[in-house]
């Protein structure tokens, strides 16, 4: 595994690669087509960061795929467009700052879209976990030419909002950028709690491996600004538009009855032309933390 960094969509993101443990040229998955499909890109979801797909990525590698997972702007090492760095010394050389800007759909999109025009110019798989998911399926709508096959672990967007929503959470937004609340450095046995409060189904000896690719030297290594309220609303019906356009083949993987589905996820599906449903029954939604085995086993089944 190592990392770099790669200019995305005006902030430099930063780039975890897990290398291919054979050749390209002679790994099935390489030689199945013949555009190289062999390039496995991994999104993370809100609040994560891409060193947590460890688990999975190994065994995709063993396969003959390049994985490259990036930390979505203003998550892990990448840049920041909030007015917060990070404390001490994990600041450098990474995670700047900018300001003047925000995290909506579309600048991780464009991100995503500047960043693999670079490092995998050929149609390559696409993941994407929750929020990453949904980043995954907006992509592969807007660019089906670019992704051989798409999978979405748990990652159909949020609950469909009404249009009324818009103006409420506009005022929220603003309130919370005008009252900004920066990061409080606090200790690793609070910051295990509060991500057992936030995953309560991960069992805490997994959370305390996952707790150092997400909080370093006092300070969570994501941007404060995502804790404001988004401004624009979730249409479902904007994200089935999208869903409609994705060229390839489409794997959705559930974590079972601990997972996390919205209401309208069968109408959400069928929108995709080729889908296929994998679950993964005592997974929950961070199936990446909490079955890596059998999530790479159904990754690498529909990739072949």
């Amino acid at each position: 595994m190592k990392r770099f960094r790669a200019n995305g969509n005006g902030l430099e993101l930063s780039i975890v690669e897990w290398e291919a443990a054979s050749p390209r040229a002679t790994s099935e998955l390489a030689t199945a087509r013949s555009a190289d499909p062999s390039t496995c890109v991994l999104l993370h979801g809100f609040m994560d960061a891409a060193e947590s797909f460890d688990l999975v990525a190994p065994a995709l590698a063993a396969s003959g795929l390049r994985v490259l997972a990036p930390d979505l702007r203003g998550f892990g090492e990448s840049d920041r467009v909030g007015g917060y760095a990070p404390f001490g010394p994990s600041a450098a050389p990474a995670a700047r700052t900018s300001g003047g800007g925000y995290y909506h759909f579309p600048d991780y999109v464009a991100d995503l879209d500047a960043v693999v025009s670079k490092l995998a110019p050929e149609p390559f798989f696409l993941v994407g976990h929750s929020m990453g998911g949904t980043v995954a399926t907006l992509f592969a709508g807007a660019r089906p030419e670019r992704v051989t096959k798409l999978a979405v672990l748990e990652g159909l967007g949020p609950p469909d909002h009404p249009p009324e929503l818009a103006p409420v959470r506009m005022t929220q937004w603003l309130d919370d950028l005008a009252s900004p609340r920066p990061p409080k450095k606090t200790s690793d046995e609070d910051a295990l709690r509060r991500l057992a409060i936030a995953h309560p189904r991960v069992p805490r000896e997994i959370l305390e491996t996952r707790l150092p690719r997400l909080f370093h030297d006092g300070a969570w290594r994501h941007d404060p600004m995502h804790r404001t309220t988004s401004p624009m609303p979730f249409f479902a019906a904007v994200y089935r538009a999208f869903a409609a356009r994705v060229a390839c083949p489409v794997l959705f993987v559930s974590g079972g009855p601990l997972g996390w589905r919205v209401p309208d996820e069968a109408e959400r599906l069928a929108a995709f032309a080729n889908v296929t449903h994998v679950d993964l029954p005592d997974a929950g939604h961070m199936m990446h933390w909490t079955a890596p085995a059998a999530l790479a086993t159904a990754l690498l089944g529909f990739f072949t």
